[in-house]
């Protein structure tokens, strides 16, 4: 039996034993199993190209340093196909391409995402995910920023929906702007495309930038070093650049997170300087940064990750994507050895490069997986690390935290009072009813008022994604036939139901996901978890940075020890020794942080 047969005979088997068990339901060994031939079946069915058929020859750099480190845009990144990956080119698919037509323009507003973003989506109370801090929602926004972007278009190309009377939105239509398409031909007939603002690549896009103008302009040009206004700890722009406080979506934690890899970054060069006295400022930062950018890679996948879908498989399952299943020991050496596939056993990092037959991207189907905005508590509260006490005279909202406001709260609240009043919070769960209602009258930088629950599920929809029992399908999972199988709760059976006039088949995605039960430990769906074995891994299996350049001679072997030695908490107490008793004993800077006592 050749290795080829043996992997489809035995994703085959795999898929048929989640259809009728479900792979959580497994003990270890076995789930884990299965979840490898998912994974192998879904990089099969589920990974395809939107990129133009016409090739655009690249010249290289002048110089060769483009071979030994990350480029501003990500080009050549895959030396046989440099713009692979690069800002401002297409987003992938999930999902064959003839499956992502938008709905005709009477279709695609029904029913009314205003309806259902104040029927299913709008908190009634805040419902906490307590086994999280508020640092794992800052986390993900951290690593969206770095993945993807979509470009904003024109203010006068909108979608109008229709109010009810009862509706307190001040203008009728409701207007949201319509994302722009991908440039082609006036003959192609093929579903719209649409560009990628940031690089593809995990490359820390969202510290060192996706151009090299902005890239030039967060570098100090001193030891490899990034610019921080060490006096308030704050991210710099300078020359003339968009603050980050005014674009859409800046608040306060994802400054956080900025700052402490921007800290972490300038630690490592510190620690290169020392290793390696004789190399240039430009040496300096490229290798600090495909350290640093490794681990964050590291951390997302091996503490975030686990944290969020805290089921017993999952712990091993995402260890071994980092360090394969061989460091896991025993009985699992022995499957690594059954599979006979390189990353099973070692993990992606210093593996072979693989793109599976298909040119690598961010998918359409990930971005909409990964709308998570219930995360976001209502209030917040900040506390002394030292003493527990309160620093402010009252719990601030949200939207004091967004925008220049998180500037002056960063002003007046320390990094490490910042850090730990995250770590004793949690953030919301991702279910219905639990949409952050002052995100559904958020006002942006720009002054424009936005339902962004609205525009999350319009956004959905016009980007081609597929609803619900369709994207199930597409997966490779059964539709479900009714309300009751879609969730365990029979009041949102029925409050679904009403809003989708009895029709299963029109029931968004995102409402899909936050309705459905979900394994034990999971604090996202199931569904949602099949596009992230898939993009998860495949984010590091085509990057070479991951996998053939993943070597002592690209990041030497001090870089590499960095990574291999720390993780999130020691990122934080390298930084904020003051954390060290709110830590003590927390095995995942992600889980809840001890309250100290005085």
């Amino acid at each position: 039996m050749t290795k080829h047969v043996f992997w489809q005979l035995f994703a085959r088997t795999t898929e048929v034993l989640d259809r009728r068990v479900g792979w959580h339901r497994l003990p270890s060994l076995l789930g884990i199993a299965t979840l490898i031939g998912l994974r192998q079946r879904l990089r099969e069915r589920n990974l395809h190209d939107t990129s133009p058929t016409t090739s655009t020859k690249h010249s290289p750099p002048e110089n060769d340093r483009y071979l030994t480190a990350r480029t501003a845009d990500g080009k050549f990144n895959d030396l046989e196909n440099p713009a692979m990956g690069s800002a401002e080119t297409r987003f992938g698919r999930n999902v064959a391409p003839e499956h992502t037509y938008p709905e005709n323009d009477w279709t695609i507003l029904e029913p009314n995402p205003r309806t259902v973003s104040r029927e299913l989506l709008a908190r009634d109370a805040f419902k906490p995910a307590t086994t999280l801090n508020l640092l794992a929602a800052a986390w993900l926004q951290f690593m969206v920023r770095d993945w993807l972007g979509h470009r904003e278009g024109d203010k006068k190309d909108v979608w109008q929906l229709r109010l009810y009377e009862d509706d307190p939105w001040p203008e009728n239509p409701m207007k949201i702007p319509r994302v722009p398409r991908a440039p082609r031909s006036p003959n192609d007939t093929s579903p719209p495309t649409y560009i990628n603002t940031q690089t593809h690549w995990w490359d820390g896009s969202q510290i060192y930038g996706s151009d090299q103008g902005t890239q030039d302009r967060l570098r100090s040009k001193h030891d490899g070093k990034l610019k921080i206004d060490l006096d308030v700890l704050k991210p710099v722009r300078s020359d003339g650049a968009k603050h980050p406080a005014d674009e859409p979506g800046f608040w306060v934690g994802l400054a956080m997170m900025a700052v402490l890899f921007a800290l972490e970054h300038n630690a490592i060069c510190d620690h290169l300087r020392a290793k390696y006295p004789s190399w240039s400022d430009d040496d300096l930062f490229s290798r600090a940064r495909l350290i640093n950018v490794a681990l964050m890679a590291k951390i997302h996948t091996v503490e975030w990750t686990p944290a969020i879908l805290g089921h017993p498989t999952l712990q091993i399952a995402m260890g071994a994507n980092w360090r394969g299943l061989a460091s896991e020991g025993g009985i699992y050496t022995f499957l690594g050895r059954i599979m006979g596939s390189e990353e099973v056993n070692s993990g992606i990092p210093g593996s072979s490069k693989n793109h599976f037959e298909v040119p690598y991207s961010i998918t359409e189907e990930f971005v909409a997986v990964y709308r998570m905005h219930p995360l976001i508590p209502d209030y917040f509260d900040f506390r002394s690390a030292a003493t527990h006490k309160l620093l402010l005279p009252e719990r601030r909202p949200f939207r004091s935290l967004a925008g220049r406001q998180a500037m002056e709260l960063m002003d007046q609240v320390r990094m490490r009072d910042l850090f730990y009043s995250f770590g004793i919070a949690h953030p919301g769960a991702l279910t219905l009813h639990n949409y952050p209602r002052f995100l559904q009258e958020f006002v942006r930088p720009d002054g424009k008022l936005m339902d962004l629950a609205a525009t999350d599920i319009m956004r959905i929809r016009e980007l081609g994604v597929p609803r619900y029992n369709e994207f199930r399908k597409l997966l490779g999972r059964p539709p479900v036939r009714t309300f009751e199988e879609l969730t365990d709760n029979p009041a949102w059976a029925e409050e679904m139901r009403r809003v989708y006039d009895n029709d299963i088949e029109q029931v968004d995605l995102m409402v899909g996901l936050f309705a459905e039960p979900r394994p034990k430990g999971f604090g996202f769906s199931d569904t949602t978890f099949r596009i992230f074995i898939l993009m998860a891994s495949r984010r590091l299996n085509s990057d070479r940075f991951f996998t053939t350049d993943y070597t002592p001679r690209i990041y030497t072997q001090a870089g590499l020890d960095w990574i291999n030695d720390n993780d999130m908490s020691t990122v934080l107490l390298r930084h904020f020794t003051d954390l060290r008793p709110s830590l003590r004993g927390v095995k995942n800077a992600f889980a809840p942080w001890s309250r100290v006592t005085h």
